[in-house]
């Protein structure tokens, strides 16, 4: 069992937890993020042609749908790792990842199967978003369950550094597949190897999550768990369950536009080339990744008002000026890209620890997943639809209204919250 602490330092099985949880994350986030990363090609292979704008929404839409099931997965799975364990659950949500990018990776295009295509697209999507709306509560309640007293934001900020680092490898298959293979190939089978590859990974993760031990927090009160606890959650725990929503608005928003969708809204809005834009997405992500861990050490030295405080502040004063400055040029949307994912790091480096203090261990995964889940669904899910929607009816220029207005309500929210970097936890 790993060992808690009332301190600062890391024991070896603390070490070896977090290890071993954010690698198994790393690879179950990699099959989620090639979908966004091959979105075009999706679009031409799994759609009818003709136009090719309504393809990509049609494959945004699928995007989209994909996070309706995130809240069934996080009431399921969330309810499962509370029950049984968060090793058990998280077994359970990378294996579903993985089995899922290889049934994308060998499935026809239209002109094979015609209708069937994007079907079995639209449940393999499906699949994953179940798969993907239990994994971030039981791997959050795992890393900060595992980590001493005064490092479980630095600890929790490992959950986004796996985030980050799926999206970052994914990211790099992206930009090596668009920028050695001609359009043909990439078409034909250079994006289907990115998913081959994503789901072996995801198997790599399996392997990893059946190693690791299970957290004392769970193992504590595992045997006097009679609760359900979806129902104590939205019992006993309603204005938690608010505040995580609230916590998450703004940073499913910003994050699935700066780190997954830019490259693509870029390409499309301002004709940079693809290869350029996933180029800076992956500098950027390699910045963003390796500054995490320090935003986790800020956040357990000053606490998680103050840092997420900056990080929606950020976002509402300079949304405006970082979308009106993105043109073709790759120097500019670098720039874009890197100053939105510097605000990013107050949220990311703070999510897993804000949301897991909010609940005790009975309730602790199911109580993150859902209402996490419900607002990534509304707000995440649909932001590369509503960017690219926005883009295509002329109002290009009301994407920083929506952004600055999401960051507007979690602001408020991160200000009248109880700080909880001392809280006791369990």
């Amino acid at each position: 069992m790993t060992t808690v602490d009332t301190g600062t330092r890391l024991s070896p099985k603390q070490r070896k937890a977090i290890v071993a949880g954010t690698i198994g994350n790393t690879v179950e986030w990699v099959d989620w993020a090639l979908y966004s990363i091959f979105a075009k090609i999706i679009a031409v292979e799994f759609f009818p042609g003709g136009d090719e704008t309504v393809a990509l929404l049609s494959t945004l839409a699928v995007f989209a749908v994909g996070f309706v099931m995130r809240p069934i997965g996080a009431a399921v799975l969330g309810a499962y790792a509370d029950r049984h364990g968060r090793k058990k659950g998280l077994t359970l949500t990378v294996g579903l990842m993985a089995g899922a990018s290889f049934v994308i990776a060998l499935t026809p295009s239209y002109g094979a199967i015609g209708v069937l295509a994007p079907v079995i697209l639209l449940v393999a999507r499906l699949l994953q978003g179940f798969s993907a709306g239990g994994e971030f509560g039981s791997s959050s309640a795992f890393l900060v369950e595992s980590a001493a007293r005064g490092r479980r934001a630095f600890a929790g900020s490992w959950q986004q550094v796996s985030v980050g680092g799926g999206v970052l490898i994914a990211s790099l298959l992206g930009t090596i597949a668009t920028s050695t293979l001609d359009d043909q190939a990439l078409h034909d089978w250079g994006w289907r190897v990115a998913f081959v590859l994503g789901g072996l990974l995801g198997l790599i993760g399996l392997w990893l999550r059946i190693s690791v031990e299970e957290t004392d927090s769970f193992t504590k009160t595992a045997a006097s768990r009679k609760v359900n606890p979806l129902k104590a959650m939205v019992k006993e725990h309603p204005g938690a369950a608010l505040r995580v929503a609230g916590i998450t608005i703004a940073g499913t928003l910003t994050y699935y536009i700066w780190v997954n969708y830019l490259p693509t809204y870029a390409n499309i809005t301002t004709g940079i080339p693809l290869s350029q834009a996933l180029l800076s997405q992956t500098l950027c992500l390699v910045v963003f990744v390796v500054l995490l861990p320090f935003a986790g050490l800020v956040s357990d030295k000053l606490g998680r008002k103050v840092t997420l405080g900056v990080f929606a502040g950020g976002f509402v004063v300079l949304s405006w000026p970082m979308l009106h400055l993105l043109d073709n040029s790759f120097l500019s949307v670098f720039l874009v890209q890197l100053t939105g994912m510097l605000f990013l790091l107050g949220y990311s480096a703070n999510c897993a620890v804000i949301m897991a203090e909010q609940f005790p261990p009975e309730v602790r995964a199911t109580g993150i997943a859902l209402p996490y889940a419900l607002a990534v669904a509304l707000f995440g899910g649909t932001a590369p639809y509503v960017t690219t929607w926005l883009n295509e009816i002329g109002q290009r220029d009301l994407l920083w209204l929506y952004v600055s207005g999401s960051a507007l309500i979690s602001l408020v929210v991160y200000l009248t919250m109880p700080e909880t970097k001392d809280k006791e936890f369990d």
